[in-house]
């Protein structure tokens, strides 16, 4: 289902996707060396049920995932890419974290992910990697306007990343958002332009450019839920709710 929203709902979305925003800087601001991954995601459950808001997760239970995911939040640690499951694990100085969140308040869902790393060191690539998806993610929306196909959106994704050096998987991308989380259209991280469906007015998009340093091969963790790089390299995730409107995209997941 490809859904249109009216003007009331895109006000509505809004709302929403300021508070995926404030919820994923609030969460990294207290990600330090010692927090524990479920401490993330018990922090994620008060502030989304303070709000007035739902999660998107807790019961989602799609075909690639081993029953409903039980969780406030996707927490993605070095080889994990998408879909982490949080468990007890402790941060330590140097890791690569992944925070993937999607809230639903007033019946309109918004979809975010941010990826940075913990503690004082900066490992130059994983720096360099995460800065990449971050581009790609600022060249996809630039694409993204009335009358744009979603090719264009996906070339323009994919060019960055090809350019960085890096793999594209192409299972697992963007996808259309609105009254729920995940809806058509598919946007995969790679594309050639014009090609696809053409973008009007009302459309909400999830946009997400993830990579991983030397493999474009996953494999699924045994919670049954976790993706990770095939051969145990280091990930990166960045993704953005925007909506189309007749000026271009507005970015309705960003921080203040």
């Amino acid at each position: 289902m490809i859904e249109i929203l009216n003007p009331p709902d895109l006000a509505r979305a809004k709302e929403t996707g300021a508070l995926v925003a404030h919820i994923l800087q609030t969460l990294k601001s207290r990600s330090a060396v010692g927090t524990n991954l479920l401490d993330i995601d018990r922090w994620t459950r008060d502030m989304i049920v303070e709000a007035g808001a739902r999660s998107c997760y807790v019961d989602y239970e799609p075909s690639f995932g081993r029953g409903p995911f039980g969780h406030y939040i996707c927490t993605s640690v070095n080889d994990a890419v998408l879909h982490g499951l949080p468990y007890d694990y402790t941060l330590a100085d140097g890791d690569l974290l992944s925070l993937d969140l999607a809230v639903s308040k007033n019946g309109v869902a918004a979809d975010s992910a941010i990826s940075f790393i913990v503690g004082g060191s900066n490992p130059p690539e994983s720096v360099a990697m995460i800065s990449a998806t971050e581009r790609a993610l600022n060249a996809g929306i630039a694409a993204a306007g009335p009358g744009a196909r979603i090719g264009d959106i996906s070339h323009a994704i994919g060019s960055v990343l090809s350019e960085a050096g890096y793999p594209i998987n192409t299972e697992f991308g963007g996808h259309g958002i609105g009254s729920t989380m995940h809806q058509e259209p598919h946007i995969s991280n790679t594309g050639r332009p014009g090609r696809g469906y053409r973008l009007r007015p009302g459309l909400m998009l999830a946009l997400e450019p993830w990579v991983m340093a030397d493999t474009a091969k996953l494999v699924t963790d045994a919670d049954g839920w976790t993706l990770r790089s095939a051969t145990g390299c280091r990930t990166a995730h960045s993704e953005h709710t925007i909506a189309i409107t007749d000026d271009g995209a507005e970015i309705l997941t960003l921080p203040k």
